[in-house]
């Protein structure tokens, strides 16, 4: 299936350091809440980790996303495991951060954002916020396009900071990735 729409499917979404979490699955809440690196959390269950690129410009952020910015650099990717999507993540890179760091953000491609971030000590993790994407909004629109049909999509986020700019990093579990969520969960260690 393709989607309905293309590049950007990113939504306005409020965020909150103090969320309504997901009544349905406490093994949920535990993804969302993890601290660390989700890439390396998602590689644990799989034997193919991808990152698919669904498209990356210099973009207006929703004003929810980074009030302060006028132009961010805007990162949409569908992390898959046994090519399966699991993930959407979006990430919002401020112009300055781009120019100051010695990182290519811009030429990541298929390289995950967040095995660089947390190999990078420079990049200081904050604090996760949780939302659940707006009833039928774009990020629903994706999943069920891929085959995955859904209301809303828990995901969170996180800002990192590189000396005094920050950008951000949103990842939405996918209704494949809550399923077998469950079944890891459930399974004992």
């Amino acid at each position: 299936m393709s989607p309905t729409h293309s590049f950007p499917f990113g939504e306005p979404i409020s965020w909150s350091e103090q969320p309504r979490l997901p009544k349905c699955t406490t093994n949920l809440t535990s993804w969302l809440l993890a601290n660390g690196s989700l890439t390396e959390k998602l590689k644990a269950c799989c034997q193919n980790f991808e990152v698919k690129v669904l498209g990356e410009a210099l973009l207006l952020p929703f004003a929810e996303e980074m009030p302060q910015q006028s132009k961010v650099w805007v990162r949409e990717v569908l992390l898959c495991l046994d090519e399966i999507p699991w993930v959407f993540a979006r990430t919002l890179i401020p112009a300055p951060l781009l120019e100051q760091t010695q990182v290519d953000f811009k030429g990541l491609g298929t390289q995950p954002l967040g095995q660089l971030l947390y190999s990078h000590h420079q990049f200081i993790p904050g604090d996760i916020q949780v939302a659940e994407s707006l009833p039928n909004g774009a990020i629903s629109q994706l999943a069920q396009s891929l085959g995955q049909p859904c209301q809303h999509v828990w995901g969170r986020r996180r800002f990192f900071t590189y000396k005094n700019h920050q950008m951000t990093v949103s990842e939405f579990f996918l209704p494949h990735a809550v399923a077998q969520i469950e079944i890891l969960e459930a399974v004992p260690n």
